[in-house]
């Protein structure tokens, strides 16, 4: 099936914010000072609101959903165990999440300036999501 830019930027879109819920299920529980795990489950609960926003205009373009790439999920769960099995502090939890949050704005960017002709409320969207994860990246410093 061919998709339009604004299809694909939107299925991207959704692959990303899945991806985002994927990797804070993975670290909340380990998650130490209360301030942190109340950032990890605003923005968790950020990231799904816009999920079902994308969604829903998924659907309105008749258009599958996107999961993230198989391979980029077990990456990202092998490093995330890994470097807890090693150490589990806060500041390592806060660090895998920043670089998370660090990758998934350059594939948006990325995507936005790929996907052109995507109309502007598929742009708006990707947008959206991508402020969400810059917000997150900022508010995690103060825990590296």
């Amino acid at each position: 099936m061919e998709y339009s830019d604004s299809e694909k930027l939107l299925r991207e879109c959704d692959a990303g914010s899945k991806m985002a819920v994927t990797s804070i299920d993975d670290v909340i529980d380990n998650v130490s000072d209360s301030g942190m795990k109340q950032l990890l489950m605003e923005s968790k609960e950020h990231h799904e609101k816009l999920g079902n926003e994308i969604h829903s205009m998924l659907n309105q373009h008749e258009t599958d959903e996107k999961d993230p790439s198989p391979i980029a999920k077990g990456m990202s769960w092998m490093k995330t165990n890994m470097k807890m099995s090693m150490d589990s502090s806060d500041a390592v939890l806060a660090d895998l999440i920043t670089d998370g949050c660090n990758m998934g704005v350059k594939s948006l960017n990325k995507y936005l300036n790929q996907y052109k002709m995507a109309d502007d409320t598929s742009k708006g969207i990707c947008s959206k999501l991508i402020s969400i994860e810059e917000e997150l990246c900022k508010d995690l410093r103060k825990y590296l």
